[in-house]
């Protein structure tokens, strides 16, 4: 799922149920040249430890369009293999 933007450069991409933290999805998406922020470093003092914040990636749409297109394929695949290894 997407969050719906209110405006700027970045959208949150919310993967319900994701089996890996969004912190290790970060790490792998990382080491495959891809950068986004995980969720768990934006709901701190919420005063629980809420799973969305796990299943969560802020993703930038602030770039060249290919760059993004490439980037999302990288996700998509990173993604499912979270799910099917």
């Amino acid at each position: 799922r997407v969050h719906c933007a209110d405006g700027g450069f970045f959208l949150w991409l919310w993967c319900e149920g994701l089996p890996v933290d969004s912190l290790e999805l970060y790490q792998r998406l990382k080491a495959r040249g891809v950068i986004v922020l995980p969720g768990n470093d934006f709901f701190i003092g919420t005063g629980r430890d809420w799973d969305h914040r796990h299943e969560c990636l802020r993703l930038s749409y602030a770039g060249e369009p290919r760059t993004i297109e490439d980037g999302i394929i990288v996700i998509m695949e990173e993604v499912r293999r979270a799910w099917h290894g």
